[in-house]
């Protein structure tokens, strides 16, 4: 099973998620079950971004920081570039695209750039790690700010829209300041972070699994799955998959142009293709309704697997470039 999974570079944590998908269209929390966990959520969420804090380096950040115009390349990617290609998508509402799903994909291409896979990619690819590792991180507390804002901006003026500044009043407490505190405690918790970093793992995915059952649970109840079939799920993968084609063809090019030598231009090309499911699931839980956050998160899910086995494959052919230049 675990060859079958690398072999496609399938995530185990994305077969867990659909586990917890399958477990809340069967079994919805409803009631005081759905009181109980709304609490056990806000705790899980905060408790995820202490860690991400803890984590979180000085070095790493001070190590990459000289190549401000790779990480402004980068930034333009994550922040502009995706958003501009989420409102092109206007034009397939509603017949090819339910308003619901295009919010879905609005809220996807306003998200900050996911940190492991971008940086264990372009290590893989041999590109500049430490550039990488701090572009990413950036990228990822420029996010608590930005993604937001963004969402605010794009999301249409009635319906689900998004009141930009409870926004950010809720992601600066629930969000920013457990970050903060984690990154405040980090030298005295870095030894046993490092000690357990297996469990710490397991804790930040566990987190990120109770946030989708509790999101599920409300979007089954809503009545998600009379909503969406397999032709909607199909619309989804083709769209984040022109999407990612664009913003990976897209980044190698400006890459090329501003004359970038080929370890920066791996770093622009993963790290600015690349939107975070760890940052994207709590997120969504503090700005938006629970009834739309499951339908929401679908275009997110898909993307997030998409852009794992497509990015395998490409650091797989840098790798082998790299080595057939050497």
């Amino acid at each position: 099973m675990n060859n079958l999974l690398k072999k496609f570079y399938i995530d185990p944590f994305l077969l867990a998620m659909l586990t917890v998908v399958g477990t809340a269209t069967i079994l919805p929390c409803q009631g005081s079950a759905k009181t109980f966990f709304s609490y056990l959520t806000t705790l899980a969420i905060a408790l995820l971004f202490f860690m991400h804090g803890t984590k979180l380096s000085r070095q790493a950040i001070t190590e990459g920081i000289r190549h401000w115009r790779l990480h402004l390349v980068v930034f333009c990617s994550t922040f502009i570039l995706f958003p501009l290609i989420g409102l092109g998508l206007q034009i397939l509402v509603p017949h090819w695209l339910s308003p619901e799903l295009y919010l879905g994909f609005l809220y996807l291409c306003a998200l900050p750039a996911t940190v492991q896979s971008a940086i264990a990619f372009t290590s893989v690819a041999g590109g500049n790690v430490a550039a990488a590792v701090c572009s990413a991180s950036a990228s990822s507390i420029l996010g608590v700010f930005l993604s937001p804002i963004l969402v605010g901006l794009m999301m249409p003026t009635s319906g689900n829209s998004v009141d930009t500044t409870a926004a950010i009043e809720s992601i600066l407490l629930q969000l920013m300041l457990p970050f903060v505190a984690g990154h405040l405690a980090r030298p005295l918790l870095a030894n046993w972070i490092h000690k357990h970093k297996v469990w710490i793992n397991r804790t930040d995915r566990s987190s990120i699994l109770l946030v989708v059952y509790v999101a599920f649970s409300d979007a089954v109840v809503e009545g998600l799955w009379h909503k969406v079939n397999l032709g909607t799920i199909g619309m989804i993968v083709m769209l984040s998959l022109l999407m990612l084609f664009l913003v990976l063809s897209i980044n190698t090019l400006v890459a090329r142009l501003l004359g970038f030598n080929r370890a920066d231009e791996i770093t622009i090309v993963f790290c600015g293709s690349k939107k975070s499911l760890a940052n994207g699931v709590p997120m969504a839980n503090v700005l938006f309704p629970a009834s739309i956050v499951g339908i929401m998160l679908l275009p997110l899910m898909i993307f997030h697997q998409l852009q794992l086995m497509i990015c395998a494959v490409l650091a797989q052919r840098y790798a082998r470039l790299s080595e057939a230049a050497q």
